[in-house]
């Protein structure tokens, strides 16, 4: 009976984690958590202020073209997920690795529309493989944050 216990009680010592004896005290880790929390969330709001910029000179560029292209209204796309992804990072950060994967699949969409008759087939073929095995790893991470949750 002793000896169950002992083994119980070794393998409840294994599932513990380590002691952290990294020689940095909790006031240094608080303050760099702090340090790259912030320098994240300013770069979160470069990323917004450039994207924001593009979209203005992409719509001065059809204003003095005066017409509106399919390649524009594409970018604009691009230009909306991107601050999109910004704003589901701020809502809720375990989605946050989907949103490049969408703007990938938009990206190459994009490519594949775009120069679709001047491409030769098996580009075309290619870019299609491609948008499939981004969606699949979009399926993959949704469905391993939905388990993660549950």
């Amino acid at each position: 009976m002793n000896r169950g216990y002992q083994a119980g009680a070794a393998a409840a010592d294994r599932t513990l984690p380590p002691k952290e004896d990294d020689g940095a005290g909790r006031g240094e880790r608080l303050f760099a958590l702090g340090l790259f929390h912030f320098i994240e969330r300013l770069l979160l709001v470069v990323i917004v202020a450039m994207t924001l910029l593009a979209v203005a000179f992409e719509i001065v560029a059809i204003y003095r073209l005066g017409t509106i292209l399919l390649a524009d209204i594409l970018l604009m796309f691009l230009y909306l997920e991107v601050i999109g992804m910004v704003a589901v990072y701020y809502a809720k950060r375990n989605s946050v690795f989907v949103y490049p994967i969408f703007i990938a699949i938009t990206a190459v969409g994009r490519l594949v529309v775009l120069q679709g008759k001047e491409m030769a087939p098996e580009n075309i073929l290619i870019e299609a493989a491609a948008i499939l095995l981004l969606s699949l790893s979009a399926l993959v991470i949704i469905w391993a944050i939905g388990k993660q949750a549950a």
